[in-house]
């Protein structure tokens, strides 16, 4: 499994540098949130989430991250379960002090994360 170091958040951060908040890569909060198991607050789609991240991985060229919805729109989903997001879909991103488990049915040695994964959380 990955583990957090500075040469891979160096790595991620050049290969998709252009990803920018205000001020720190977009990539550097969703490795710090994955590493530190907190969730992150976002738009995506128009709506106003709040996400578990659990991997960060690269799918056609482009950053995808794996995540539980905890909300959206300010509802509690109902059925929380790993959904897939595009990394350039995500505007306002935030981290959260909100903390969260690793989901029980993610299992970071699927064979779609194979030769993809940048990084994803310990369980």
């Amino acid at each position: 499994m990955l583990r957090c170091s500075i040469f891979l958040v160096r790595r991620v951060i050049l290969s998709y540098g252009a990803l920018m908040t205000d001020s720190l890569p977009l990539s550097a909060i969703l490795l710090q949130a994955i590493a530190q198991k907190l969730c992150i607050t976002a738009t995506y789609n128009r709506g106003k989430v709040l996400l578990a991240p659990h991997i960060l991985y690269t799918r056609h060229g482009d950053l995808h991250l794996d995540a539980t919805t905890l909300y959206r729109d300010g509802r509690e989903k109902r059925e929380q379960k790993l959904g897939t997001y595009k990394v350039s879909g995500l505007t306002d991103l935030a981290l959260s002090v909100r903390r969260f488990d690793a989901d029980a049915q993610f299992n970071p040695d699927d064979d779609r994360y194979a030769g993809v994964a940048l990084f994803a959380v310990e369980r």
